[in-house]
């Protein structure tokens, strides 16, 4: 395998790794389709085309979808779970085997820093690691009938499954949702998001690698229209996994609604940090810090708004603008503390939202502006920002930016931070700082998200199951909950006398 010393010095010498894949990924093999359509992938960090992939069409996506319902009904549903088990647990170490090629491909695809890229593909082996032990445990329950029945359930896998993955976290995104459908016995067809269409490409040919039956998981790269579209809709497709935004997800419901397809959404956040006065003040900025910027900010479960008790506030957000003002900005290679964003268009989005609060007279801390990679002037970067004070029906505090900005809101008391934590269209996650563990599970229990933290911002792996509530989607992702989405339950009775 290729290490990251030479991929990097292969990239500084060509532009492009020779490794990245050209064609879709369908039954088992790399293949270009007739069209010979390409489009091309940028590297953020240096806002130039370093590839180009596959542009992919709806017969493309049905050729797809014929071949994973092939290997559904005919190989893959009656494999037994000891053998899928294996094969997910192959595909792990052969994920860590191909540690520095996934994670550099991912850096230069998404932009992110290669640190992070590296935790991303050891948290995908991790993945199929957990759902390769959960293959053989997925067993049903059995209920009283008293002595003439006996009754039983059993879970079935749902059958093709549909995956459209966001551009933020390619492969970390696609392992959470391939591990739990293969293990339960479904196929997969999917589409990662144009702008990083790499990782998901090589995750395919691992788990070829590893054994798996041709035609288990496809993936087929293009645009939203001219892909993602047609396989969300498509007749033999049994479930979708949509992570994305709120516009797109209404979208793919009502596309699922024609054919009463099963859906996983996940639309984002705005994610609500709430300090409070008695919190462990070390603890809570180093939390509050990368809670927001880490990967530039653009993560669903970011905690992107700040809601801190007064008595602190001055102090506190003084200390967060000294440690943003020192983060160092750069290409993704390079390691910095931040990246860049992921897209010309993105950037514009992320500015726009700042433009119009300075119009508003925000007061602006730290940061605020479009800047560039300070090695070679080039890359779509916008600084780590914070705005202070901000109302609670402002922007700021209710729309997903999706950027390194923190909005902070302040609070009276505990209760009042309560109700500025709920008062927002979003509910994927909430984070707590308090040294004061009863008041941090009352309010556990009364934020309104899928999942909390307490003392530590992201705590948990895949064994904790992630999902939103109100405008951040429903289903859950990661954990057994996961695994249950990619099934369905059958209940026998019978009658035995």
């Amino acid at each position: 395998m290729s290490s990251a010393i030479d991929l990097l010095k292969e990239y500084a010498e060509t532009g492009t790794l020779k490794a990245l894949p050209l064609g879709h990924f369908i039954d088992g093999a790399f293949a270009q389709p007739s069209h010979n359509r390409t489009l091309e992938s940028f590297d953020p960090g240096r806002s130039m085309a370093f590839a180009r992939f596959t542009a992919g069409t709806a017969e493309d996506v049905d050729q797809a979808v014929m071949s994973s319902r092939a290997a559904f009904e005919t190989v893959w549903r009656d494999t037994a779970p000891v053998e899928r088990a294996r094969i997910l647990q192959k595909a792990s170490a052969l994920i860590l085997d191909n540690l520095d090629l996934l994670a550099v491909t991912e850096t230069l695809d998404s932009g992110k820093p290669l640190q992070e890229a590296l935790g991303d593909v050891r948290g995908a082996a991790r993945t199929f690691e957990y759902y390769a032990g959960a293959c053989d445990k997925l067993q049903g329950d059995s209920f009283p009938l008293g002595p003439d029945h006996i009754g039983y359930t059993i879970h079935e896998p749902v059958g093709v499954t549909a995956h459209i993955i966001p551009w933020n976290f390619p492969i970390s995104t696609a392992a959470r949702g391939f591990a739990p459908a293969l293990a339960a016995g479904c196929t997969v067809v999917a589409k990662p998001a144009e702008q990083t269409p790499f990782t998901a490409l090589l995750l395919a040919r691992i788990l070829s690698d590893a054994g798996l039956p041709d035609g288990v998981c496809n993936v087929v790269t293009g645009t939203g229209r001219e892909t993602g579209a047609p396989l969300t809709a498509h007749t033999d497709v049994d479930h979708i996994t949509f992570t994305g935004s709120v516009q797109t997800g209404r979208t793919v419901m009502k596309t699922a609604a024609e054919e009463i397809t099963r859906v996983v959404l996940e639309l984002g956040g705005k994610s609500p940090v709430v300090v409070l006065a008695d919190c462990d003040r070390e603890q809570a900025l180093t939390g509050v810090l990368g809670a927001i910027y880490e990967n530039a900010g653009q993560i669903c479960s970011a905690g992107s708004r700040l809601v801190i008790e007064k008595s602190i506030h001055e102090q506190f957000v003084g200390d967060l603008a000294a440690r943003v003002n020192a983060l160092t900005l750069g290409h993704g290679l390079e390691k910095p503390d931040v990246g860049p964003v992921n897209s010309a268009g993105h950037l514009a989005k992320v500015a726009g939202f700042i433009d119009r609060a300075r119009e508003r007279g925000a007061n602006i801390v730290a940061g605020g502006s479009v800047t560039h990679d300070p090695a070679t002037g080039k890359g779509w970067f916008f600084e780590p920002t914070i705005v202070d004070a901000v109302a609670a029906d402002d922007e700021l505090a209710q729309d997903e930016i999706f950027g390194p900005v923190l909005t902070v809101q302040v609070a009276d008391d505990a209760d009042h931070a309560l109700e500025l934590a709920n008062d927002c269209q979003y509910g994927l996650v909430a984070g707590i700082y308090t040294s004061n563990f009863a008041r941090a599970h009352q309010l556990a229990r009364r934020i309104d998200a899928g999942q909390i933290y307490i003392n530590e911002y992201f705590a948990g792996g895949v064994e904790v199951p992630f999902g939103g509530n109100k405008k951040s989607g429903f289903g859950r992702e990661k954990g057994l909950e996961g695994l249950k989405s990619y099934c369905k339950t059958k209940s026998i009775a019978a009658r035995i006398t």
